[in-house]
């Protein structure tokens, strides 16, 4: 969803010196994380304990957050970041800027050797995907930035994932009507046909990459669309909250993770004001085969945790992350 950093800064400033042993203790049955502010997306490093965060506070940083110590780390930008410019794929790219970062939403490519590729929506000193690659055969990986795909103009992307074919596909989060672009090294951004929504927020992409999976924020459902095919194809299944990240499951579903109110008003009272009143975390499991689908968290929002936005599976256990100067990632049983 759209972000006014002001506010999620001046948040996260007075919600970070704050964090002791004790305000990091469990809410009932609900563990927590605490360290990454605002960690609005996750995406775990594949056959390791390491969770990548995207902290949306101030100018912003990467977070390397291990599941099995729960501590946490700080990664880019930082005085010893790596950068090795891929000028021939990303050609158009105007190089390594770490000023004004502001990272958003996160897609992790597995690959061979313990090296992957991770897609980094970017905002601050510029609107783009910036592209890493993450070196994890060490005790804890390493990230080196290797180029940059900047966003058409007029255009705020929030969530992005990697095609099969080595371009990628961005959700322009616009109410009342947003969009999906799609890139690829042949060519520029290009709108995705039928991807006109209200508010498409998260995607994710079917592995054979026939299909997008859009996480509708102002029609409360997950989105099922054809991608590269001769006819356009669009179905959904309704969900009880507005969707934000979405994010594949071991078992091939995926959970849709977001936020309700009394109203989509009120989802921004709770983000400027902190005024939070019958306002929760909902996570939903869909599957994507008759597209059903099953809330499976509900958590009212507290001073604790205010507002969640993406939902991941960590060992036996959904880690969801938020924003609104949130310290912490909220930590519920897999069941």
């Amino acid at each position: 969803m759209k972000i006014n950093f002001a506010i999620i800064g001046l948040l996260s400033l007075l919600v970070a010196g704050q964090v002791s042993g004790q305000d990091c203790a469990a809410d009932g049955d609900v563990q927590f994380l605490c360290g990454p502010v605002s960690p609005e997306d996750l995406a775990q490093v594949p056959e390791t304990d390491w969770i990548v965060a995207a902290g949306m506070e101030d100018d912003g940083y990467l977070y390397l957050v291990n599941s099995a110590s729960l501590n946490t780390e700080t990664v880019y930008p930082s005085a010893n970041a790596n950068h090795q410019w891929d000028r021939q794929l990303y050609a158009a790219c105007p190089g390594p800027q770490t000023e004004e970062f502001r990272p958003h939403g996160l897609h992790l490519v597995p690959g061979e050797n313990n090296s992957h590729l991770l897609l980094v929506v970017r905002h601050g000193a510029r609107e783009s995907i910036e592209v890493f690659t993450i070196d994890a055969s060490a005790t804890m990986p390493s990230m080196t930035w290797v180029g940059c795909v900047e966003a058409p103009e007029g255009v705020v992307f929030n969530s992005v994932a990697a095609t099969p074919e080595g371009g990628m596909v961005a959700t322009h989060f616009q109410l009342p009507m947003g969009v999906v672009y799609e890139w690829d090294p042949q060519s520029d951004w290009e709108q995705v046909p039928g991807s006109e929504s209200p508010g498409p927020n998260g995607i994710e992409i079917s592995p054979d990459g026939n299909w997008l999976y859009i996480g509708g924020w102002g029609s409360r459902s997950l989105i099922k669309l054809s991608r590269g095919q001769q006819e356009v194809t669009v179905d959904s299944v309704a969900v009880s909250h507005h969707i934000d990240n979405v994010r594949w499951a071991d078992d091939g579903s995926l959970l849709a993770a977001g936020h309700v109110g009394p109203e989509p008003a009120s989802i921004m009272t709770c983000l400027s004001q902190q005024q939070c009143e019958s306002v929760s975390t909902r996570v939903t499991r869909v599957d994507v085969n008759n597209l059903s689908a099953q809330q499976i968290i509900d958590y009212p929002s507290n001073p604790l945790f205010l507002l969640g936005t993406v939902a991941i599976e960590v060992g036996d256990e959904i880690w969801v992350g938020g924003i609104a100067g949130s310290d912490r990632i909220a930590r519920f049983e897999n069941r």
